[in-house]
């Protein structure tokens, strides 16, 4: 038995997950690897290409990592799973009008929960993944997520929602390290390749990184069903002819296929009706939202007028707010001025660089 426990961890053949594998390896963890597929690529469409989570080399390259190092690697095709609620949430929000975040759903939703089903059954008691962020115990018995010491790779902003049972037996250990740190220690443990290793950065069931393709080749005739919708403005002038709501998000500037001489944006879309607002940048400024489906971290509830840094996108850098809990959701007014609050995304409430807890952004 190995003297700090056994521990399940998620390798994607990236070189994250590699090194997290291997440091957890050489800490006398008994490691035990597992690389999940989420996604059959050659499904996605006409695209060839394969990502990270669904590539047959980076299935082989983590189990020859496990082999090298001496332990066990597991293939898991956790495929109907994460079709059946990631991939039906993706187009089920795109057609109300909404933007969905993917891998906040399949984080929160389907790989810890697949990880630690798997853990139970091999006897792990914690699992590990190569995210960068860090995982602490309050001193009120609760577990958190905090920001990784790397302000460029932190990821604390996509685990939002994992909750308290998988927090307490997960292990992040890149959290404590930059990324060229990583790097460094991928080439002292004899993987130069993967150092040079590019990283993908698109959703793993849109290839081609092209969503609206997706969309149309997903749901059977929505091209015809959503055809015919009108760009407005804000007082519901008609503007001219769109392609379809769903093929369109809020802020977006480009790929409009109407001028007017100036910069316009998405500034709204009503599924109901078809039509697409376009406005002016400063008409995506905006400073409430409401936030449903919230999962809590620090803390067990918001109590009002707590004060918080929120971030409605991932890159965001976040904005000083106020949120007040109305039933089972949480009003955030932010005191100055956002933009693109976008339905459908995520907001997460930091107090410092601690995950007070987050949430779905309903509307602005």
């Amino acid at each position: 038995m190995s003297r700090k426990g056994k521990v399940l961890v998620a390798m994607s053949g990236g070189i994250d997950s590699t090194v997290t594998a291997l440091m957890l390896h050489d800490e006398g963890y008994e490691v035990v690897g597992i690389t999940m597929k989420t996604w059959d690529y050659a499904s996605a469409g006409p695209s060839k290409k394969e990502t990270g989570c669904c590539n047959l080399d980076s299935f082989n390259d983590a189990r020859m990592a496990a082999v090298e190092h001496g332990f066990p690697h597991f293939v898991l095709d956790i495929r109907d799973e994460f079709g059946d609620f990631v991939i039906e949430n993706f187009v089920d929000e795109y057609l109300a009008g909404r933007t969905p975040n993917p891998c906040v759903m399949c984080n929160t939703h389907i790989k810890w929960r697949a990880l630690l089903k798997r853990a139970d059954a091999l006897d792990c008691e914690f699992i590990a993944t190569g995210h960068y962020g860090n995982i602490h115990q309050h001193e009120n018995g609760r577990y958190y997520i905090s920001k990784g010491l790397d302000e460029l790779k932190d990821q604390s902003y996509v685990l939002w929602g994992l909750q308290q049972d998988l927090l307490s037996r997960t292990i992040l250990p890149l959290g404590k390290y930059r990324k060229p740190q990583i790097r460094e220690m991928a080439i002292s443990y004899g993987y130069p390749e993967l150092a040079k290793k590019s990283e993908s950065y698109e959703i793993c069931f849109v290839p081609d990184n092209d969503y609206r393709g997706f969309l149309k080749r997903k749901v059977e005739g929505l091209e015809e069903r959503v055809a015919g919708g009108h760009f407005v403005d804000k007082h519901g002038k008609i503007l001219g002819k769109h392609k379809g709501y769903p093929f369109y998000t809020i802020g977006q500037r480009k790929g409009l296929d109407i001028t007017f001489g100036k910069p316009v944006y998405v500034t709204g879309i009503n599924p109901d009706n078809n039509t697409v607002v376009l406005g002016d940048e400063e008409d995506l400024d905006g400073t409430d939202m409401m936030v449903t489906k919230l999962n809590m971290m620090k803390y067990d509830r918001v109590l009002p007028d707590m004060e918080a840094i929120t971030k409605i996108r991932y890159k965001d850098k976040g904005s000083p707010s106020s949120l007040q809990p109305e039933g089972a959701n949480v009003k955030v007014h932010f005191f100055e001025n956002v933009k693109s609050i976008a339905p459908g995304q995520s907001a997460v409430f930091y107090e410092g660089d601690d995950v007070i807890g987050g949430g779905i952004i309903q509307r602005s």
